[in-house]
């Protein structure tokens, strides 16, 4: 295992205390022993599940660099691509909507979003599932992103009916073939979704086992004048989906390289399918840019170079790039001053204007504690989903006219409903959006037999019919990076771990000199290729699994000396289906007429807020929370 040279702390320090984040409110990077990038003849930017964080984390050091940061890293990326006579391309799989303010709160949804997100130069974008959840989002992209990308956005099994005609067609280009601009490589590139069923009735998914049967694959595949051929899309890199395209492009073209980039499961990973094709999969939120590169390719050459034959043995690598302007300066060899572009500045501004139009520093109240997705046990006084289940949810219920005379309810929603977690300080119009961007309200069926109700939640979550359909509607309720698990067990913690492990069984690198900077905690990757491809070395950092849904129980009290005859059934309305089909399984008959929207319809991240503001925002000014 190699690494690169570490600075000085010393050094590193007096360097750090110069940067000055464009994003007012992020803090500066730490400083922390770093990896080269490895660099190669082809190279590789990679974003997937970027949900709208443009200005990146605001209460992390590890990951506070905006897109603006990104475009000045890609410019100087690009340019040393030109001086060496390399190439370097960007890659976005998808999901650049939903799950932050700059995109959530803004009226229009994506009024900022498309205009921050065409200011990077990609090569090769596509859709992801959460671009489909709602008809108006998949013709945002339909109307922006495909035309701001032109002939870069594909979309291999993915249809929209056109606004405009009504006719079903591609909402972008199937595949593509082009060659890079300093060694005239060769690439065919294919963009797909997973087998998504969620989306919205204006577009249409095709299963990848339909689309590798059309014509139009088969005749992109002969074409035997190809250096490589890249797939990249919103597909979980172990999935059925991509097993499935390997081994028909391999039946296809025995020999010519093959790289996947993939998406969909919020997590670092590389997977090796053979000695000429791997996989990477880059994380998510802007916490990761994944760094690819690939040396011993074959060249169809230029107007100044001969084409050259490719090597007998390939060489891939990788890099997760914690995104922080610490490893961008390292990694691009820029210092403070010369690393920001005028381009990467105006867009860091135009993210700031978009931030401060929209007040999404607005302090609801101040958090007392932190409170995590999967980084504690559930149940835990640490998991924001024993919050939820204690609190949240028990004390809003209980203040309504059912409940106030002596009603009793079980209220359920799924833990993929939250998407990130809460820090210790101030909650604000920002952290609403983080912690649950979606719509979704709660809605209640009256009087449900209390025998049947209190069967639903087992039945949601553990394996049996309900989760067999899930599962072959790859539709899950868990937050993604722990769906993600079924396919690497090696993810998650035990549920009672060692409190006294010793430090250096803890972190990803030999024992460091005293002089240079300590990992501290964060992402310690296992992939198919070892444990250094995290660009900075980090302590570990313990995840958890989490069931599918919870239930919080409402109007229930220790001097109950029976089960109700009946109760209301409450649940987040995205889980509505299975809440259904679950009480069918029970016995009981329920259709959509028998269900009611509770308090108007207000949606679940609304109460979340009215909640804050009620139990953490009296007396709690935005100095008094951070003091």
């Amino acid at each position: 295992m190699s690494f690169s040279v570490f600075e000085k702390s010393i050094v590193l320090l007096a360097l750090l205390k110069a940067v000055s984040c464009v994003q007012p409110e992020a803090p500066s990077p730490k400083a922390a022993p770093l990896r080269d990038l490895p660099w190669a003849q082809l190279n590789f930017l990679h974003t997937t599940d970027v949900h709208g964080w443009w200005g990146g984390h605001l209460q992390e050091a590890s990951f506070s660099a905006d897109w603006g940061d990104y475009v000045s890293f890609a410019k100087h990326l690009r340019d040393k691509a030109d001086a060496d006579g390399s190439d370097l391309l960007l890659i976005d799989t998808g999901d650049r909507v939903e799950g932050n303010a700059i995109y959530d709160s803004s009226k229009p949804r994506g009024k900022f979003t498309y205009e921050i997100a065409k200011e990077q130069n990609i090569d090769l974008i596509c859709s992801g599932n959460h671009e489909l959840y709602k008809a108006n989002t998949a013709e945002g992209e339909y109307f922006h992103t495909v035309p701001d990308f032109r002939g870069n956005y594909l979309a291999s099994n993915l249809d929209i009916y056109n606004p405009k005609t009504g006719n079903l067609e591609p909402l972008a280009p199937r595949f593509k073939k082009f060659t890079t601009k300093n060694q005239g490589i060769r690439i065919l590139a294919f963009g797909f979704l997973f087998d998504f069923t969620g989306n919205a009735n204006n577009t249409v998914v095709q299963r990848v086992e339909d689309t590798v049967k059309e014509e139009w694959f088969k005749e992109a595949l002969r074409d035997r004048e190809v250096d490589l051929i890249v797939v990249f899309g919103h597909v979980d890199i172990r999935s059925d989906e991509y097993a499935l395209l390997f081994s028909t492009i391999r039946s296809a073209q025995w020999d010519t390289p093959i790289q996947f980039f993939g998406g969909h499961s919020h997590i670092r990973d590389y997977k090796i399918f053979d000695s000429k094709s791997v996989a990477i999969e880059s994380g998510r939120y802007m916490e990761t840019l994944g760094f690819m590169s690939i040396d011993g390719l074959s060249t169809g050459g230029s107007k100044d170079l001969s084409p050259v034959a490719g090597k007998s043995k390939l060489t891939f690598s990788r890099r997760y790039i914690d995104n922080n302007l610490f490893s961008m300066q390292h990694h691009s060899r820029k210092d403070v001053k010369a690393f920001a572009t005028e381009h990467g500045e105006s867009v860091s501004s135009a993210i700031g204007d978009a931030r401060k139009s929209l007040d999404l520093g607005k302090v609801y109240g101040c958090a007392p504690q932190d409170l995590w997705v999967s980084r504690r046990p559930y149940p835990h006084n640490q998991s924001i989903f024993t919050w939820i289940e204690e609190q949240l949810l028990p004390q809003t219920i209980e203040k309504s006219d059912r409940m106030a005379n002596g009603g009793k309810a079980l209220v359920i929603t799924n833990t993929g409903a939250i998407r990130f977690d809460i820090f210790k300080g101030t909650f604000t119009k920002d952290t609403k959006f983080l912690v649950s961007p979606f719509t979704s309200s709660i809605r209640y069926i009256k009087n449900v037999p209390y025998k049947a109700a209190s069967q639903v939640l087992n039945l949601l979550n553990h394996e049996g019919p309900i989760v067999l359909e899930m599962i072959n509607n790859n539709a899950f309720l868990q937050p993604p990076e722990v769906s993600a698990a079924r396919y690497r067990p090696h993810m998650f913690a035990s549920p009672e771990p060692a409190f006294h492990v010793h430090q250096q069984n803890r972190v990803q690198a030999p024992m460091l000199n005293q002089d240079e900077p300590k990992p501290f905690p964060g992402y310690t990757t296992q992939d198919d290729a070892g444990e250094d491809g995290d660009d900075t070395v980090h302590e570990k950092i313990d995840f958890y699994n989490v069931p599918n849904c919870i239930q919080a129980n409402v109007g229930f009290t220790s001097d109950d000396e029976q089960e109700p005859e009946s109760v209301d059934l409450m649940y987040n309305e995205f889980i509505e289906k299975w809440i259904l089909l679950a009480l069918e399984y029970s016995g009981q008959t329920y259709s959509l007429e028998d269900t009611q929207a509770f308090d108007n319809g207000k949606s679940f991240s609304d109460i979340m807020t009215d909640w804050v503001s009620e139990h953490w925002g009296s007396g709690h000014g935005e100095e008094e929370c951070l003091s």
